[in-house]
């Protein structure tokens, strides 16, 4: 069989795994993780191992079982993760991202990485050999009975009824215990139904055990490991006394070893001699299926492709139905009253089923959040500050596409509200703040769109010297600027006020990417701030970038599309307040503030289809900026589903996409940001 079919499961599964060890490891060292904890991490890192050496991926699987080793001996209480602990496993975690990242991509190793996060282990692991020869006080107490070693475990093993639809065997862990050492087995067949309300897809039985051998724990650890969370597993040491006393209840269990997951006991349950045993395996068979039910209700890996297909078809269903609305609008419903109403049905069906598929695509924030605590502690790590991220809304859903696009825009300014917004520990005291700043990162539903904010309670930015630059730098300045105009500066490119440059952040790159990248998503950054309280950027983003609302506009006899979340307002200007400034520009006057004035048709090289004297001006804001877009007539508004012409054509100034309208007819989406440049 070619397993490597199998490797992009497996590569998803281990980056899921990791994050999941990441988040533990940080919850750990805040104090915020418990028992539980320390457990989900080690099954993190023994999944990884486990796929791994299936894969033959040998440096990951050598790695993580060193790693494994020393939360086994957490989770066992034999140890205590302190913060050199803890900062070896995240080492550890890091390197084992690396290496994963080799293996998918084939990328070259780390070596030094990769040894540094060894030899870190393997410093607390021999540090915990010296500690233990160190303290043989807690250990003689122990020892003072060597006739008290045990010969082997008692295991006492009852899986959940929903084992078996987890594609799990209890056959298939005898076996394995079996190989360990001798085996002797019990069957529990006590919670066994009547025949007729058995179902043979449920676990019923349960097992008492006992191995008899110098067998590790761990290896009997490792034979249940894929079902710890699926049934209710006791080992114990197994004493010789125990032994001794238990030959007579094991013995009368042997046949039942033989076959022990047969449903042979049905005819004891058939007996039934304890009746009030019945109903209450009953009761327990009218209420295991909705368990079972929550179990089953899980989720499937599906490629992105065929999402990505089968939105693309819905979209196509979308356009078809609106062709058909746009049609039968002539028709007399009279006399096709049928027709019209299954129109209609079509219609609401097809609405269901748009939102049901463009749902598939919606994940929570926390896709994207999930990766800022580890970047939040190194940072302030490296920068000696203390700094507390606060998140919220990480449940809000946004589409995918958007997520991956937004964490790199994210990241920057995380960076920099940790690098240049927050004081220094001394700075912050001396200020009468808390010692430890805080960044807060916060996601919130408004309207058809979703607010991401990234914030801080630092410094605040300092208006005389934005200034200051912007003047050194000679970029033009309104007279008497808002705050908001100031602040609107710092996405200038190339533009920073840090007076050294560090390897985070002060070289002024980043702040106009981010609003580039922002911009690319249809979506809008501002920013406010006061002067040593904080500084707060808000982004706006569409909740997906495959249908939007739009407001249609003719111009020169074609349709076009403007994005409604850059459309601000639409007037009939008269023509004395529009003005022709430096050659053939000309700009408009909305109350108090002259915007560029654009003339659509002009732009697009269609001959202007107006006949009225007075223009139809459309203001919109793009990328900060606002301007006047001079079109022929407003026809309306409505959703239209997003064709990408990069992909199918190629790119165009000025043109951010196209639909098909209801009618057949391809629209442009007008892509305002650009206009300028395509001018």
């Amino acid at each position: 069989m070619d397993i490597t079919r199998f490797h992009a499961t497996f590569f998803e599964e281990s980056r899921e795994n990791i994050a999941a060890m990441e988040a533990g490891l940080l919850a750990l060292e805040s104090g915020g993780g418990g028992e539980d904890t320390i457990h989900v991490v080690f099954r993190a890192a023994h999944s990884i191992k486990g796929g791994s050496a299936t894969f033959g991926f040998t440096a990951i699987a050598d790695l993580t079982h060193l790693l494994e080793t020393l939360l086994e001996e957490a989770r066992s209480g034999r140890r205590q993760l302190d913060a050199n602990a803890i900062g070896a496993l995240l080492g550890s975690v890091d390197a084992l991202r690396m290496l994963l990242a080799a293996a998918e991509h084939g990328d070259a190793l780390d070596q030094a990485m990769l040894q540094q996060a060894r030899a870190a282990l393997d410093r607390i692991l021999t540090g915990a050999a010296d500690a233990k020869a160190a303290a043989p006080v807690q250990a003689a107490p122990a020892a003072a009975a060597p006739e008290a070693k045990p010969i082997g475990w008692k295991i006492d093993f009852a899986p959940e009824r929903s084992l078996f639809l987890s594609g799990n065997d209890p056959l298939r862990m005898l076996r394995e215990l079996g190989q360990l050492g001798e085996l002797k087995v019990a069957c529990r067949d006590d919670a066994l139904p009547p025949f007729t309300e058995l179902d043979p897809f449920e676990a019923w039985l349960a097992w008492d055990l006992e191995l008899v051998g110098e067998i590790k724990r761990s290896a009997i650890e490792d034979t249940f490991a894929w079902v710890e969370d699926q049934c209710s597993l006791s080992i114990e040491p197994l004493m010789p006394a125990a032994s001794a006393a238990a030959p007579a209840a094991v013995a009368s269990a042997a046949p039942v070893a033989a076959a022990p997951p047969a449903p042979a006991p049905a005819p004891v349950s058939a007996s039934a001699p304890a009746p009030a045993v019945a109903p209450a395996a009953a009761n327990a068979a009218e209420t295991t299926p909705v368990a079972r039910h929550d179990a089953v209700e899980t989720t499937i890996r599906v490629a992105v492709d065929k999402v990505d297909a089968l939105i693309n078809l819905v979209g196509e269903l979308v356009i078809t139905q609106a062709m058909l609305a746009q049609r039968s609008a002539e028709l007399d419903p009279s006399l096709h009253e049928l027709l019209l109403s299954g129109l209609d049905q079509l219609d609401r069906n097809t609405r269901d089923l748009q939102e049901a598929v463009m749902s598939v695509r919606m994940l929570p924030v926390d896709f994207a959040f999930s990766r800022f605590p580890r970047m939040v502690r190194d940072i302030a790590t490296r920068l000696g500050k203390k700094v507390n991220l606060r998140t919220s809304g990480e449940a809000t859903e946004l589409d995918k596409g958007v997520i991956e696009k937004i964490v790199d825009p994210l990241v920057h300014l995380v960076r920099n509200a940790i690098d240049h917004g927050l004081e220094t520990t001394e700075q912050r005291i001396a200020a009468g703040k808390p010692e430890a700043g805080t960044v807060s990162l916060s996601a919130v539903h408004q309207g058809g769109h979703i607010i991401i904010e990234v914030g801080d309670d630092g410094r605040g930015l300092d208006r005389d010297r934005i200034l200051a630059k912007a003047v050194e730098r000679g970029i033009p300045l309104p007279e008497n600027p808002t705050d908001s105009q100031i602040w609107d500066l710092v996405f200038a490119p190339g533009f920073s006020t840090a007076e050294a440059l560090t390897d985070l952040s002060g070289r002024g790159v980043g702040m106009d990417v981010v609003r580039k990248n922002i911009s690319a998503l249809g979506g809008q950054v501002e920013i406010r701030s006061r002067k040593g309280d904080g500084t707060t950027v808000s982004i706006r983003l569409p909740l997906t970038m495959a249908i939007l609302d739009g407001m249609t506009v003719s111009v020169g006899g074609e349709v076009f599309i403007l994005p409604l979340n850059m459309v601000i307002e639409s007037l009939q200007p008269s023509l004395e307040n529009i003005k022709t400034v430096a050659g053939n520009a000309r700009v408009l006057r909305v109350r108090e503030d002259y915007l560029p004035l654009l003339d659509l048709a002009v732009q697009y090289g269609l001959p202007a289809a107006r006949t009225d004297s007075q223009p139809i001006a459309v203001v919109v804001e793009s990328q900060g900026q606002r301007l006047a877009l001079e079109v022929d007539e407003l026809l309306g508004q409505q959703q239209v589903v997003v064709k990408n012409l990069e992909r199918n054509y190629r790119r165009i100034p000025g043109v951010a996409g196209a639909t098909i309208l209801g009618d057949g007819r391809v629209a442009l989406i007008v892509d305002a940001g650009s206009l300028p440049k395509a001018a």
